[in-house]
């Protein structure tokens, strides 16, 4: 299954599924959810809080209004298509092979037909996005959940998906093909694509962080909630009286990819 890594990566790779292994043991509590380090956590979601007041928010509002829709969705087109082989090493790992065919003829069409990704005649040929990371391929491996965490900048996560996140960014076949200066411009058009996402959902990223009388604990209800659907494990106790949705996360689960 590994035989196309690079050699020196798969002892890499066997330590980080050990520490998955061992990151998903965490035990949740009578609501479902494991957050043993809530305290630090809450000082991460906080200092997540004040950059996206002063950086995050200004910058996205400024690219939303001054690059023209169709521009901010050409780069979001990209990024997206450039982070399509990643998917395919996920879609194989979890031997969903059909995905995996499919992601890759997406792939094909978007670079090319819809030239290096800018468009997406693939979507209306009806080879739709079907998105996989290395967090959901620990998860199929049966590797458990473990602790919330609150990841610096990135924002809400778990232990397992932290971990698959790490080994997505050192399987990125793209990342990995590019020199300098072209991963920079790869790095440069995810960011694009995430000030374009905060634009787009901005009312809604906002009800749930600005106007919740617990910002913490309504970001990790639907964090958890939105993941374990995706996943198709049980989702949070209490969680159905949320009605914020999922869309607020989509600008972080792919930053890396």
């Amino acid at each position: 299954m590994f035989s196309s890594l690079p050699r020196r990566a798969l002892p890499s790779l066997a330590a980080v599924l050990g520490l998955a292994v061992l990151a998903g043991c965490a035990t949740p509590g009578p609501d479902g959810i494991a957050d043993p380090y809530e305290e630090v956590n809450r000082g991460w979601h906080d200092t997540n809080i004040a950059l996206d007041k002063a950086v995050i928010k200004p910058v996205s509002t400024a690219y939303g209004t001054v690059v023209p829709d169709p521009l901010r969705k050409g780069f979001s087109n990209v990024s997206d298509t450039l982070g399509i082989p990643g998917t395919v090493v996920n879609d194989v790992l979890q031997l969903r092979f059909g995905d995996a065919l499919h992601n890759t003829a997406r792939f094909a069409v978007n670079a090319t037909v819809g030239i290096g990704g800018l468009f997406d005649p693939a979507t209306e040929m009806g080879l739709e996005e079907r998105d996989a990371d290395f967090g959901e391929t620990l998860y199929t491996w049966g590797v458990g959940e473990g602790a919330y965490v609150v990841l610096p900048l990135y924002g809400p996560s778990t232990e397992r998906d932290s971990i698959g996140l790490l080994v997505d960014i050192a399987l990125d076949p793209v990342g990995n093909l590019l020199g300098n200066p072209e991963k920079s411009y790869k790095t440069g058009l995810k960011v694009a694509d995430l000030a374009d996402t905060r634009y787009r959902y901005s009312d809604l990223y906002e009800t749930v962080i600005y106007d919740s009388a617990d910002s913490y604990a309504q970001m990790r209800l639907t964090y958890l909630d939105n993941r374990r659907y995706e996943l198709g494990s049980p989702i949070v106790a209490g969680a159905e009286a949320t009605d914020q949705g999922a869309t607020p996360y989509d600008m972080y689960e792919d930053f890396y990819e």
